[in-house]
């Protein structure tokens, strides 16, 4: 008999369309910078930073700031509690699609 349903097995802090988005993107490519996620993700550099400000919060990602040349780069990291976290999340929603076929 399968586990009964628990709406608390889904993380909210990942469960949010454009954390979910960076999170997807982070699990593959490991970092990234500010300008390339919001490229990937397609969102506003402020929806940007406060959704990453929550992962960070969370400690599902670091954030680097410093300086190539005169310019400021970000780079967002996935930590390891974030990569535990993703998978976590993603085998949760893949027993509730289970559950439900």
């Amino acid at each position: 008999m399968p586990d009964e349903f628990n709406i608390e097995r889904i993380d909210d802090v990942i469960h949010g369309r454009l954390r979910l988005g960076i999170m997807a993107y982070l699990s593959t490519a490991g970092s990234a910078d500010f300008t390339t996620l919001k490229a990937k993700t397609q969102s506003t550099d402020g929806n940007l930073s406060v959704q990453v400000r929550k992962l960070e919060e969370a400690n599902y990602v670091t954030v680097d700031k410093a300086f190539v040349g005169k310019k400021p780069v970000t780079t967002i990291t996935l930590t390891e509690a974030g990569r535990a976290a993703f998978v976590d999340y993603l085998d949760a929603m893949r027993r509730l699609i289970d559950e439900a076929g």
